[in-house]
């Protein structure tokens, strides 16, 4: 196991000392977690990303318990992605005209089986899953594949691009259970990751399975790109 950081056991100690908080109080202590190491010890300077996780009382072997979806954030995530879209004709210029950074089809398709991968999202219209199926073993590991559940199969492929623009995230539970995203940066006003946060447990909460016996919220934790995750009470 690789030995943590002399600024990683720091922030370890500062959040062991937070324990288990509300909300509003995770947010905030996760925001000054930097001003509370010794001055000695070696400050991240880059604007991290801000995560929830959170641990479901799901089996994800069976199929009708998996959770999955995709949530506008009402802030946003503090950057722009890059979609790709799938489409011809008219949807073609539609994506275009919403702010799609790459649009096309098997010409797509070529550049991504041999081995392009520069984009954060991949939408796809209807008629262009025969051009798209085929890529499933590459997109599919990386999160990447077109999917009707996720919203990114569509006729509308404009609002969706707008989605995607405006901060939409995508989630699905692992294989332990757990559902996890980025939510914003750390140099969010307190407010505005909250509100975030707030919208993304519900949502999840709201995707409950029915066969999903006893307690469905078993453990929420919010964490930066480098440090420690404090929990959250449910």
């Amino acid at each position: 196991m690789a030995r943590l950081s002399k600024r990683m056991q720091e922030l370890k100690k500062i959040v062991a000392q937070i324990g288990v908080v509300d909300l509003a109080t995770a947010v905030a202590e996760l925001k000054r977690l930097e001003d509370r190491l010794p001055e000695h010890i070696k400050r991240c300077r880059f604007d991290q990303t801000v995560e929830v996780a959170m641990r479901l009382g799901v089996d994800p072997r069976q199929a009708d318990q998996i959770v999955r979806g995709s949530i506008v954030l009402p802030h946003g995530i503090g950057k722009s992605q890059r979609v790709l879209v799938f489409a011809q004709g008219e949807l073609a210029k539609a994506a275009e005209e919403a702010g799609a950074d790459f649009v096309g089809g098997k010409d797509l398709a070529d550049r991504i089986k041999d081995g392009w991968l520069d984009f954060d999202v991949a939408i796809a219209s209807p008629d262009m899953m025969s051009v798209v199926g085929p890529l499933g073993r590459i997109l599919g590991p990386r999160g990447l594949m077109p999917s009707p559940r996720a919203g990114t199969v569509t006729q509308d492929v404009a609002t969706a691009v707008r989605e995607y623009k405006a901060g939409k995230v995508e989630f699905r539970v692992d294989s332990g259970g757990n559902v996890h995203s980025g939510v914003g940066k750390m140099s969010f006003e307190e407010e505005a990751l909250r509100e975030n946060i707030q919208a993304f447990i519900d949502y999840v909460i709201s995707l409950r399975p029915a066969s999903a016996k006893g307690t469905y919220v078993r453990g929420v934790a919010i964490c930066g790109t480098m440090t420690p995750a404090i929990r959250v009470a449910i």
